[in-house]
């Protein structure tokens, strides 16, 4: 059952990230970031990756989207931009993007499947030295994937201010 939640949770986080580049509107783009983020904390939790799931949701939804709202609020709405239904960049962000899920899916193809957290027994799961021992071998790729994704989001939106403010 857990394999079945896992995969209604990617594929809405799929459909999420897809909306957040399709959107024109930078406040739906953010709405649907916080539902792509939501989704990966619930895929961690199917998981059994507890903490990382409310770290997801604690930092990520919480004050990093409170961060990203404030600053499309920056953001002239009006601009001619956000009414334009493509970018000429569509087409180079979905071949880059095609590419890098080639990649990672080759990568995750090739990864042996994981082994149980070393020292840790059936009764101390809960622990933070294993919590740290699972999340550093298995977890953290995704958790910092999901860092670099915001980070690029921030330069986008500051560009965006400071490309408004030139023309």
């Amino acid at each position: 059952m857990t394999g079945v939640f896992i995969s209604f949770f990617a594929l809405l986080a799929v459909a999420f990230a897809a909306m957040v580049m399709w959107l024109r509107q930078p406040m739906r783009a953010a709405l649907a970031l916080v539902g792509h983020m939501v989704s990966l904390a619930a895929i961690y939790a199917c998981l059994g990756a507890h903490v990382v799931a409310v770290f997801q949701v604690l930092i990520y939804v919480g004050a990093v989207m409170v961060f990203m709202v404030y600053t499309i609020m920056l953001l002239d709405d009006r601009d001619a931009s956000c009414q334009q239904p493509w970018s000429m960049l569509a087409i180079p962000a979905i071949l880059v993007a095609v590419l890098v899920a080639a990649a990672l899916w080759m990568l995750v193809g090739k990864q042996p499947a994981a082994a149980p957290v070393a020292g840790a027994v059936a009764g101390d799961i809960y622990t933070f030295s294993a919590f740290s021992l699972a999340f550093m071998k298995h977890y953290w790729f995704h958790f910092e994937l999901a860092t670099v994704l915001l980070l690029i989001g921030v330069i986008a939106a500051w560009t965006a201010i400071r490309e408004g403010r030139n023309g």
